[in-house]
């Protein structure tokens, strides 16, 4: 089962959604902003990807944290805490493929290679 993590508004998971289903492939989509982080995905994701690939710090929701929050962030645990308290400063789509690789962000290529 693939499963894609983000928030339904976010321009790049309603393209990767989109992609999805026009591949008929099916997926479960979850939702950060009514189920939160998954608690025992964050580690992997972070040993897997990398703190620094996971995080995004481009997104309106880094921007809008306060110096002393960015500041803090120095190493995947300081990261994780962020990332649980403000899910929206998680890169989207992150997507863990049937076969558990991972993937952050959408473009039709990256989603093809991991069918």
């Amino acid at each position: 089962m693939i499963t894609v993590y983000g928030i339904p508004n976010c321009d790049t998971v309603k393209k990767a959604r989109t992609w999805l289903d026009e591949q008929g492939l099916t997926y479960q989509f979850h939702d950060y902003k009514k189920q939160g982080v998954p608690a025992d995905q964050l580690p992997h994701w972070l040993e897997s990807l990398g703190w620094e690939k996971v995080l995004n710090r481009a997104g309106t929701t880094w921007r809008k944290l306060d110096e002393a929050t960015k500041a803090s962030v120095t190493d995947a645990a300081s990261a994780a805490a962020v990332m649980v308290a403000q899910p929206s400063v998680i890169k989207r789509p992150l997507v863990e493929w049937a076969d558990g690789r991972l993937t952050v962000g959408f473009s039709a290529d990256l989603f093809a290679a991991h069918r």
